[in-house]
């Protein structure tokens, strides 16, 4: 390829509404244009990069024994009420309907659809198992897209399906797609961690989550520095946090005119936060609930939906839902409160441990003060459930360890269905008694694009994108410091040719711009190899080859530049 022919359009200055480094590097260096929030064009570079991904992941999943199929993007409305999930989904999906009004669903995931055609194909056990993907655009109306192609309304993901007759057919299928993951991956040069997760809208039981470990990642993951226990922060188990036992004072309420939020309660009556208890209010579709964790914790949103089996994740309540149940916001405890068809109470066991704690009054500009939650809440009408966030100050609920708290971008994910979707859409085959069995699923899915933008999170510098080999738009560019100079152009096309004949994947910048220019694109763009044809070359029948890693220049003669660079890729 000639760069005079690539359509790379360059910026110079960094994107002001860039949110993240991969945005900004791929915006900059002629990777994406965005078109509207959350919708980007993939422009050459990024479209290669994009496909030796998806080689990558079709030669790791065809190796597992799976099977590539595609799919309608556009899903009838029958097949997701017929599973529940129409109205649980939520907002995220983006529904339509047809000239004779027939309602459809941009798909968002394919576990309806595959379920729907393989119960139409497969009657026997002699079928099974069989797994089968697809690599295809996916559509989600994120209530907020930003970081780029992190987290945008349209995205390309491979998704991939297993049906088996039993459990531990299950397990070997899992089992199978979970090192498919860790060396698609490693291959694609990721410093990956699998985490254990929630399954969310997908459902099933177990799930891990392949996090790739970044400070801009939107997940916090918890792990343990002495066993390889590791979750997401909303699966993570944290203990119960007691405080010593006081005697017990009497409740008492105090005037807080002004302070609706804990820490200017706390900061009023000088407490420390954990003598106090936090009050957060969600709503899962018409019901209110009350969700109390200590001052010093945070609310694990996951852990409230599970807590009161809510089927879709949990929002935060308008003040119309807060009035409706007679809660005053910034003032409100479960002292003097009980459950209804309409308002749940859930209390995290830490708080059920304190002693003498300060909350909410349940009326303007008051708190309680000496709260004693097995003496003032109503335990007989609250759900006690461990609703708080892990944190690095927990003990590994594996070995007792130590946890360490990182950040990280999902970039996979593995999911054990079981029987959620065949038995709700009638996916039946016939044992070896004749009898009609659901069969067993698994789900398996890798964000394409945000693998894209999660490598350059992990590798780069202030002068732009190290691409790992792999994954690079080319592996290596040749730069002549003039291109106008006959002679150089002539020596830089012979390496060119040479290296292409052997494979190598390689662009020659032919354009006549100054060499500072080229050199500047080269580091943004984040070739892995460039190799420098200067009016030295001529004189001394080298050229330079410098390492984008990590800045080593070697200086090599040409008739040894082919060999040189298939020894330096190998590295790379």
């Amino acid at each position: 390829m000639l760069a005079s022919k690539l359509y790379a359009p360059t910026l110079r200055e960094m994107p002001s509404d860039a949110d993240v480094i991969s945005q900004q590097y791929m915006l900059r260096a002629g990777f994406i244009r965005k078109m509207s929030s959350g919708l980007y064009s993939f422009l050459p570079l990024a479209w290669r990069s994009i496909r030796k991904i998806e080689g990558i992941v079709r030669e790791e999943l065809d190796a597992a024994g799976a099977q590539e199929i595609m799919m309608p993007i556009i899903q009838p409305a029958e097949i997701w009420k017929e599973s529940g999930r129409w109205n649980a989904y939520g907002a995220e999906m983006i529904r339509l309907h047809d000239r004779h009004d027939n309602e459809y669903c941009l798909g968002p995931t394919h576990e309806e659809m595959i379920t729907t055609l393989v119960k139409n194909e497969i009657n026997s056990y002699r079928q099974l198992p069989v797994n089968l993907y697809q690599i295809q655009n996916k559509y989600r109306d994120e209530r907020r897209p930003r970081y780029g192609l992190m987290r945008s309304r349209e995205f390309i993901m491979k998704d991939a399906y297993s049906f088996d007759a039993d459990e531990a057919g299950l397990d070997i299928q899992y089992k199978l797609m979970y090192d498919a993951y860790s060396n698609i991956f490693a291959r694609c040069g990721l410093t990956c961690k699998p985490v254990e997760a929630d399954s969310g809208a997908i459902g099933g039981s177990n799930t891990h989550e392949f996090m790739a470990i970044a400070e801009a990642g939107e997940a916090d993951i918890i792990h343990c520095t002495k066993c390889d226990y590791a979750a997401n922060i909303e699966i993570g188990k944290p203990g119960i946090m007691k405080q010593t036992e006081e005697a017990l004072k009497e409740l008492e309420v105090v005037e807080t005119p002004h302070a609706n939020t804990i820490d200017a309660v706390a900061e009023m009556l000088s407490l420390p936060l954990e003598k106090t208890i936090k009050a957060v209010v969600f709503a899962i579709e018409d019901k209110v609930i009350l969700a109390i964790v200590r001052g010093d914790h945070e609310v694990n949103e996951v852990a409230v939906q599970h807590a009161v089996d809510g089927n879709v994740e949990p929002e935060m309540a308008t003040p119309e839902q807060l009035v409706r149940v007679g809660l005053t916001a910034g003032f409100i405890s479960p002292v003097g409160l009980k459950q209804s068809e309409e308002f749940a109470i859930v209390v995290d066991e830490s708080v059920m441990e304190t002693f003498n704690v300060c909350g909410g009054a349940n009326k303007p500009d008051a708190h309680y003060i000496n709260i004693n939650p097995k003496r003032d809440f109503n335990v007989e009408n609250i759900i006690v459930a461990p609703i708080r966030l892990i944190t690095d100050e927990d003990v590994c609920p594996t070995c007792g360890g130590e946890l360490a708290k990182s950040k990280g971008i999902e970039v996979g994910q593995v999911f054990k269905l079981g029987t959620k979707y065949s038995e709700a859409l009638g996916a039946t085959f016939l044992d070896q008694n004749g009898r009609p069995n659901p069969m067993v699923m698994g789900c398996y899915g890798i964000g394409v694009s945000r693998t894209l933008a999660a490598a350059i999170e992990q590798y780069h510098d202030e002068n732009g994108i190290i691409w790992p080999r792999s994954i690079a738009p080319f592996e290596v560019v040749i730069v002549p410091i003039n291109a106008k100079d006959e002679a150089l152009m002539e020596t830089s096309t012979t390496i060119y040719n040479e290296l292409k004949s052997a494979g190598v994947d390689v662009l020659l910048d032919d354009r006549k711009d100054r060499a500072g220019v080229k050199f500047k694109d080269a580091d943004l763009i984040g070739y892995p190899l460039r190799i420098t044809v200067s009016k030295n070359t001529l004189e001394s029948n080298e050229v330079e080859l410098k390492v984008r890693k990590n800045g080593e220049a070697i200086n090599t003669p040409i008739a040894d530049v082919k060999a040189k660079v298939e020894e330096l890729l190998e590295t790379l």
